[in-house]
């Protein structure tokens, strides 16, 4: 299985241990990574997952990114924006995609001690979807 990563340059202290940690679990998985997207903040994930699912060799998207509270509540709104547009881009595309952006309403600390399973969980969710839409498929 063919997979694509949009990574978050926002927080990249942190979207970079993630996209070494996704990078992990896929290999170990048996997956591909077959390119990787930047993407300036979580905000701007969608349409490169949405370029990337259009490729024929990419079997799925894995989207990283840490959307880390603030002083108002913007980091809920990002996050939901984003969540939704990704699942918009998935269906329309018919082919996972893999949320590993973290947050909202979590603080710098907590953020880092995300950073492994919500890259796993993405790349798990990512190529457990691509398999059973494979299974499910006429």
């Amino acid at each position: 299985m063919n997979i694509a990563l949009v990574v978050s340059d926002f927080n990249q202290k942190i979207t970079s241990r993630m996209e070494s940690a996704a990078k992990e679990r896929a290999s170990s998985s048996g997956a591909r990574i077959v390119s990787t997207a930047r993407a300036h903040g979580a905000f701007d994930v969608p349409p490169l997952a949405d370029a990337l699912l259009a490729r024929p060799d990419v079997d799925a998207v894995v989207a990283l990114g840490a959307v880390i509270r603030g002083r108002t509540r913007h980091d809920e709104v990002i996050a939901h924006a984003v969540a939704s547009q990704l699942c918009a881009v998935s269906v329309r595309r018919g082919k996972p995609v893999g949320l590993g952006i973290s947050g909202p309403g979590m603080d710098e600390r907590q953020a880092y001690a995300r950073i492994r399973p919500v890259a796993e969980r993405a790349v798990d969710a990512a190529m457990g979807s691509h398999a059973e839409l494979a299974r499910i498929r006429p």
